[in-house]
């Protein structure tokens, strides 16, 4: 006789069911009660900071603006004195060289023998070579007479003026190149917005960094810099009008063994540009091959990539037919073809790799003659453009003293030469 199943476990009331209906809306109710009530807050959260946002990175802008417009004044101000400094330094320097020329006259010729000689001392390893050109200046310095007078010390004041406003140059110089990078700064501030892509969170980015300075001291710093170079400028116009030029006639003993050297320097000149055409033409050849070799390589590598796939593909297939069930697990045709394909392939990829060896073996080579071609040509072209300072630095024997428009400072020129090596010669 058939009994009817009860399914086990608790039974509710259809009280206790309604209830937990009513309480479900309940909870509901609340839940989107409280969730409107969060909205409307950061709704408003949301417009406070926007707002405030907007207004602090308006007031940045406009700070940044002001900094760029005091900083640029500065600038100007700067530039402007850096413009002077450079005329008031390159006349002391020509009238520095008038009283040198007018005073030693005959140092002229000594002078230019000497710089040529260290010019040429600066010439590298192979091409450091006792040729002609040195021998004739050696002739040269030895045949020049001794120096009649010392320079008076007018041109030493020169010198040392030369040198301070070499010093308050140096010193306007970086301070106008600070404001030039402060100003690159700010105004590439100044074009970051929130869509800038180079924009991002950075470490403590409110410290204070080392060398801080303060807004006075950097105004003052920057007055003190000008106010020197403009005091520096005075000087040396008062110095400039001190100074009296005499220009006196120049000696020509020396036109005979200077025609020798020119020409001695001419002609090495010309067979230094003859083997710097011949090793540029190496190095264009050695070039193109190179490229050809990495070329090659580059191929090998990729022959190497598509045969380790292959070879991958064997494997795969042989190890897949491992799989094979009962009888099925054969040494068929299939099988002995795969083995023979995997061996083949390895030796294909053993004689790619050792040909790629090969090849990347030359083209090491090949770099090392390329650094050796390039290496001589850095030698020779320093050689050469040694010989061309010399030619022009011979340019003043040529050329009336008093019409010579010097081409270096008078600073650097020949006067800080070692006195000893003067006397040795004379």
């Amino acid at each position: 006789m058939a009994s009817l199943s009860v399914k086990p476990g608790q039974r509710f009331t259809l009280p206790d069911w309604k209830n937990n209906s009513l309480l479900i809306s309940a909870d509901a109710e609340q839940q989107r009660y409280n969730s409107h009530h969060i909205r409307q807050e950061g709704r408003v959260l949301r417009n406070d900071t926007g707002n405030q946002a907007k207004w602090d990175e308006h007031n940045s802008r406009t700070q940044l603006k002001d900094r760029i417009t005091t900083v640029d004044k500065w600038r100007e101000a700067l530039a402007k004195c850096l413009t002077d400094l450079d005329l008031e330094i390159e006349a002391l320097g020509k009238v520095k060289e008038a009283a040198e020329n007018a005073i030693q006259a005959k140092n002229l010729c000594l002078d230019v023998a000497i710089e040529c000689l260290t010019f040429r001392e600066s010439r590298r390893d192979i091409d450091v070579v006792r040729d002609p050109v040195e021998e004739e200046l050696h002739k040269e310095v030895k045949v020049i007479e001794k120096t009649k007078k010392e320079l008076q010390q007018r041109v030493d004041d020169a010198f040392r003026q030369l040198c301070l406003l070499k010093e308050a140059r140096q010193q306007l110089s970086c301070d106008h190149r600070h404001k030039v990078e402060a100003l690159e700064l700010d105004r590439q501030c100044m074009s970051f917005n929130p869509t800038s892509g180079n924009i991002s969170f950075k470490v403590n980015p409110t410290r204070i960094p080392d060398g801080t300075t303060a807004l006075s001291e950097w105004e003052m710093n920057s007055r003190c810099n000008k106010e020197r170079a403009e005091a520096e400028m005075r000087a040396s116009v008062d110095l400039r009008g001190a100074i009296t030029l005499a220009i006196a006639q120049t000696n020509n003993e020396l036109d005979a063994q200077r025609i020798a050297t020119e020409f001695a320097l001419r002609k090495r000149m010309r067979d230094m540009e003859a083997a710097l055409s011949e090793l540029r033409w190496q190095e264009k050849n050695t070039l193109e091959e190179i490229a050809e070799m990495e070329e090659e390589i580059r191929q090998l590598e990729e022959d190497i990539k598509k045969r380790t796939l292959d070879l991958k593909v064997a494997h795969t297939r042989l190890e897949t037919r491992t799989y094979r069930p009962h009888i099925e697990l054969c040494r068929d045709q299939a099988q002995f073809g795969l083995t023979d394909e995997v061996q083949q392939l390895e030796g294909m990829i053993r004689a790619l790799q050792q040909k790629r060896t090969e090849s990347q073996d030359a083209l090491d080579a090949l770099y090392r003659q390329l650094h050796r071609i390039q290496t001589d040509i850095g030698y020779k072209t320093n050689s050469l453009q040694l010989d061309n300072k010399c030619m022009d630095t011979r340019r003043k024997l040529v050329v009336p003293v008093e019409k010579f428009d010097p081409e270096v400072d008078a600073v650097s020129r020949t006067r800080n030469l070692p006195k000893e090596s003067q006397l040795e010669l004379a």
